[in-house]
């Protein structure tokens, strides 16, 4: 059993998002201690692309802010050996883009992965069909590659559900990711589905903007995503969001539990 399945081991997961590097990676870091000391089970760290294509504005810029920060990879990497060696226990995944792990080397990149305490890889930019280069790594470094579950996946969702591995991404609405005031998608249908053919868990993400919503969302999954919601916190306060993130994630986790 992964590292991943124990995010899933105590109710309702809430799994926060960050930008690596946003505004600094110290301060990244100090976001990281704030989220897991506040009930995050699982933590995404996002490292910074230049074209983000799955992402809105709110992450982009982000991602922008980190880049021109002079964040790398490496320095990721190093930095997630740090917050581990620090008492940082709750499982952690990378999001990022195809490119980045090309650039550095699939098998470098994977390898590291798993030596550094990383456990788990989102890539939102590689379909089901595409992700064997990635996917066949990920399984000798055992490192979950994450699928991702759209409104649109329609006749897909069994091939996808029957395969995935750690938890399944659902993307609760179509375009890119952002906070949304109302999310329409029929998303009990959507999870239903997938529980026909797996029962590896379900996170709810793109669209949470807050507790009430993470609370409603939460009744159809296994567990729930926020990421924008975050990134703008720590957009409005900087190297003073620490502590306005965790109370965040204190409230979000507890209208979830």
């Amino acid at each position: 059993m992964s590292n991943i399945a124990n995010a899933f081991k105590n109710g309702k997961a809430f799994i926060p998002f960050i930008t690596c590097g946003d505004p600094d990676l110290e301060t990244t870091m100090k976001i990281v201690h704030e989220m897991q000391d506040n009930g995050a089970d699982l933590i995404e760290l996002g490292i910074p692309f230049s074209d983000p294509t799955a992402e809105g504005p709110v992450i982009q810029e982000a991602s922008l802010r980190a880049l021109n920060a002079g964040t790398t990879t490496d320095k990721i990497f190093d930095m997630v050996i740090k917050l581990r060696s620090e008492g940082i226990t709750v499982p952690m995944v990378f999001m990022t883009y195809a490119n980045v792990v090309y650039s550095y080397g699939s098998e470098r990149f994977i390898s590291k992965c798993k030596e550094i305490g990383i456990d788990g890889l989102i890539l939102p930019d590689i379909p089901y069909e595409e992700k064997e280069e990635f996917w066949d790594i990920c399984v000798k470094y055992d490192i979950d590659l994450v699928s991702l579950i759209a409104p649109t996946s329609e006749d897909r969702i069994a091939m996808i559900a029957k395969e995935a591995k750690g938890f399944i991404y659902v993307v609760s609405s179509l375009g890119v990711t952002g906070t949304r005031s109302t999310i329409t998608t029929d998303i009990g249908a959507l999870t239903s589905k997938i529980r026909e053919v797996t029962d590896v868990p379900c996170a709810i993400g793109f669209g949470i903007s807050g507790p009430e919503q993470a609370a409603k969302m939460s009744a159809h999954a296994d567990g729930v995503i926020v990421g924008s919601a975050i990134v703008k916190i720590v957009a409005q306060y900087g190297k003073d969001a620490p502590s306005h993130v965790g109370e965040f994630v204190k409230s979000v986790k507890g209208a979830i539990s």
